[in-house]
Protein backbone atom coordinates (compact mmCIF):
# COMPACT_ATOMS: atom_id res chain seq x y z
CA UNK A 1 0.00 0.00 0.00
CA UNK A 2 1.26 3.44 -1.10
CA UNK A 3 0.25 5.60 2.31
CA UNK A 4 2.54 8.43 2.38
CA UNK A 5 5.00 8.07 5.93
CA UNK A 6 3.98 10.39 8.70
CA UNK A 7 0.54 9.48 8.70
CA UNK A 8 -1.97 9.03 11.69
CA UNK A 9 -1.98 5.19 12.31
CA UNK A 10 -5.76 5.48 12.12
CA UNK A 11 -5.31 5.94 8.59
CA UNK A 12 -3.47 2.25 8.15
CA UNK A 13 -5.63 -0.35 7.35
CA UNK A 14 -5.21 -3.63 10.00
CA UNK A 15 -6.09 -6.53 8.42
CA UNK A 16 -7.39 -7.88 11.76
CA UNK A 17 -10.32 -5.85 12.63
CA UNK A 18 -11.00 -4.06 9.58
CA UNK A 19 -13.59 -4.57 6.68
CA UNK A 20 -11.61 -5.26 3.46
CA UNK A 21 -12.35 -5.80 -0.16
CA UNK A 22 -9.25 -5.88 -2.84
CA UNK A 23 -5.88 -7.33 -2.44
CA UNK A 24 -3.17 -5.51 0.39
CA UNK A 25 -0.91 -5.01 -2.56
CA UNK A 26 -3.32 -2.40 -4.57
CA UNK A 27 -1.60 0.75 -4.90
CA UNK A 28 -4.71 2.88 -4.15
CA UNK A 29 -6.25 2.13 -0.45
CA UNK A 30 -9.88 3.71 -0.58
CA UNK A 31 -11.27 4.03 3.33
CA UNK A 32 -14.55 4.81 3.88
CA UNK A 33 -16.42 6.29 7.66
CA UNK A 34 -19.93 5.63 6.79
CA UNK A 35 -23.29 5.54 8.63
CA UNK A 36 -26.11 3.24 6.77
CA UNK A 37 -28.69 5.52 7.58
CA UNK A 38 -27.20 8.12 6.40
CA UNK A 39 -28.52 9.26 2.78
CA UNK A 40 -25.43 10.56 1.47
CA UNK A 41 -23.97 6.84 2.29
CA UNK A 42 -26.51 5.75 0.72
CA UNK A 43 -25.86 8.05 -2.41
CA UNK A 44 -21.69 7.23 -2.40
CA UNK A 45 -22.23 3.05 -1.74
CA UNK A 46 -24.19 3.21 -5.46
CA UNK A 47 -21.02 4.78 -6.27
CA UNK A 48 -18.71 2.74 -5.14
CA UNK A 49 -20.64 -0.48 -6.57
CA UNK A 50 -19.83 1.35 -10.05
CA UNK A 51 -16.18 2.60 -8.92
CA UNK A 52 -14.95 -0.31 -7.46
CA UNK A 53 -15.17 -2.41 -10.27
CA UNK A 54 -13.90 0.04 -12.55
CA UNK A 55 -10.67 0.08 -10.27
CA UNK A 56 -10.62 -3.98 -9.85
CA UNK A 57 -6.99 -4.88 -8.85
CA UNK A 58 -5.83 -1.27 -8.52
CA UNK A 59 -8.09 -0.52 -5.24
CA UNK A 60 -8.89 -2.01 -2.14
CA UNK A 61 -11.62 -0.43 -0.16
CA UNK A 62 -11.97 -0.51 3.65
CA UNK A 63 -14.95 0.42 5.62
CA UNK A 64 -15.31 1.76 8.80
CA UNK A 65 -18.21 2.82 11.05
CA UNK A 66 -19.07 6.76 12.23
CA UNK A 67 -22.66 6.31 13.20
CA UNK A 68 -23.99 9.72 13.56
CA UNK A 69 -26.57 9.08 16.37
CA UNK A 70 -27.91 12.01 17.34
CA UNK A 71 -29.75 12.57 13.52
CA UNK A 72 -29.63 8.68 12.68
CA UNK A 73 -30.97 6.58 15.65
CA UNK A 74 -30.60 3.03 13.88
CA UNK A 75 -27.37 3.67 12.69
CA UNK A 76 -25.22 2.50 15.51
CA UNK A 77 -27.08 -1.08 16.22
CA UNK A 78 -27.06 -1.46 12.14
CA UNK A 79 -23.49 -1.35 12.39
CA UNK A 80 -23.50 -3.54 15.16
CA UNK A 81 -25.54 -6.04 13.18
CA UNK A 82 -22.78 -5.27 10.38
CA UNK A 83 -20.25 -6.39 12.87
CA UNK A 84 -22.09 -9.59 14.26
CA UNK A 85 -22.36 -10.74 10.72
CA UNK A 86 -19.01 -9.83 10.05
CA UNK A 87 -17.75 -12.32 12.64
CA UNK A 88 -19.70 -14.82 10.62
CA UNK A 89 -17.23 -14.01 7.84
CA UNK A 90 -20.63 -12.05 6.12
CA UNK A 91 -20.02 -8.54 6.67
CA UNK A 92 -20.19 -7.62 3.00
CA UNK A 93 -23.69 -9.12 2.22
CA UNK A 94 -25.09 -7.62 5.18
CA UNK A 95 -23.61 -4.43 4.19
CA UNK A 96 -25.34 -4.21 0.74
CA UNK A 97 -28.50 -5.49 2.64
CA UNK A 98 -28.17 -2.47 5.21
CA UNK A 99 -27.77 0.43 2.61
CA UNK A 100 -30.61 -1.39 0.04
CA UNK A 101 -32.75 -1.39 2.87
CA UNK A 102 -31.14 2.19 5.01
CA UNK A 103 -34.97 2.97 6.08
CA UNK A 104 -35.84 -0.54 7.79
CA UNK A 105 -32.82 -0.69 10.36
CA UNK A 106 -34.80 -1.43 13.98
CA UNK A 107 -33.68 -4.40 15.59
CA UNK A 108 -36.58 -6.30 13.95
CA UNK A 109 -35.45 -5.47 10.47
CA UNK A 110 -31.68 -6.33 11.46
CA UNK A 111 -32.81 -9.67 12.72
CA UNK A 112 -34.64 -10.39 8.99
CA UNK A 113 -31.69 -9.52 7.20
CA UNK A 114 -29.17 -11.92 9.55
CA UNK A 115 -32.14 -14.67 8.29
CA UNK A 116 -31.57 -13.90 4.81
CA UNK A 117 -27.87 -14.11 4.89
CA UNK A 118 -27.65 -17.43 6.58
CA UNK A 119 -26.37 -16.16 9.91
CA UNK A 120 -26.51 -18.68 12.64
CA UNK A 121 -29.31 -17.11 14.26
CA UNK A 122 -28.65 -17.88 17.95
CA UNK A 123 -25.32 -16.89 17.75
CA UNK A 124 -26.37 -13.29 16.21
CA UNK A 125 -29.31 -12.80 18.66
CA UNK A 126 -26.65 -13.76 22.23
CA UNK A 127 -23.83 -11.42 20.65
CA UNK A 128 -26.36 -8.72 19.50
CA UNK A 129 -28.42 -8.73 23.05
CA UNK A 130 -24.52 -8.42 24.39
CA UNK A 131 -23.90 -5.81 22.52
CA UNK A 132 -21.02 -7.58 21.69
CA UNK A 133 -19.38 -5.58 19.11
CA UNK A 134 -20.33 -1.89 20.52
CA UNK A 135 -16.95 -1.34 21.74
CA UNK A 136 -15.28 -2.04 18.08
CA UNK A 137 -18.29 0.58 16.29
CA UNK A 138 -17.77 2.84 19.48
CA UNK A 139 -13.54 2.47 18.36
CA UNK A 140 -14.42 3.27 15.05
CA UNK A 141 -16.33 6.15 15.86
CA UNK A 142 -13.40 7.72 18.43
CA UNK A 143 -10.85 6.99 15.81
CA UNK A 144 -12.63 8.99 13.75
CA UNK A 145 -13.82 11.52 15.99
CA UNK A 146 -9.43 11.93 16.86
CA UNK A 147 -8.84 12.32 12.80
CA UNK A 148 -11.24 15.62 13.37
CA UNK A 149 -14.39 13.81 11.25
CA UNK A 150 -18.51 15.26 12.08
CA UNK A 151 -19.91 14.09 8.75
CA UNK A 152 -20.59 11.13 6.45
CA UNK A 153 -19.33 9.96 4.12
CA UNK A 154 -15.62 10.71 4.62
CA UNK A 155 -13.21 9.04 2.36
CA UNK A 156 -9.41 8.63 2.70
CA UNK A 157 -7.46 7.87 -0.54
CA UNK A 158 -4.12 6.37 0.65
CA UNK A 159 -4.35 8.49 4.14
CA UNK A 160 -5.60 11.56 2.48
CA UNK A 161 -8.68 13.26 3.27
CA UNK A 162 -10.58 13.54 -0.28
CA UNK A 163 -13.82 16.05 0.13
CA UNK A 164 -16.84 14.45 -1.57
CA UNK A 165 -19.02 17.50 -0.11
CA UNK A 166 -19.48 18.57 -3.93
CA UNK A 167 -19.55 15.43 -5.49
CA UNK A 168 -18.61 11.60 -5.75
CA UNK A 169 -16.65 12.91 -8.89
CA UNK A 170 -13.72 14.48 -6.76
CA UNK A 171 -13.04 10.50 -5.17
CA UNK A 172 -13.04 9.24 -8.39
CA UNK A 173 -10.32 12.13 -9.75
CA UNK A 174 -8.33 11.63 -6.70
CA UNK A 175 -7.93 8.22 -7.26
CA UNK A 176 -7.23 8.33 -10.69
CA UNK A 177 -4.13 11.21 -10.00
CA UNK A 178 -2.75 8.79 -7.26
CA UNK A 179 -2.71 5.96 -10.09
CA UNK A 180 -1.24 8.24 -12.78
CA UNK A 181 1.49 9.11 -9.99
Amino acid sequence: MNIKAGLDPLLYPDEAIDHIEGQSAAPVTLMEYGDFECPSCFQAHGALKVMLPHFAGDLRFVFRHFPLREVHPHAELAAEAAEAAGAQGKFWPMYELLFANQHHLKEKHLLDYAAQIGLDLPRYQNEMNDHVYLQRVQEHMQGGRRLGLRSTPAFYVNGVFTDVSFGLQHLREAIDRVLAA
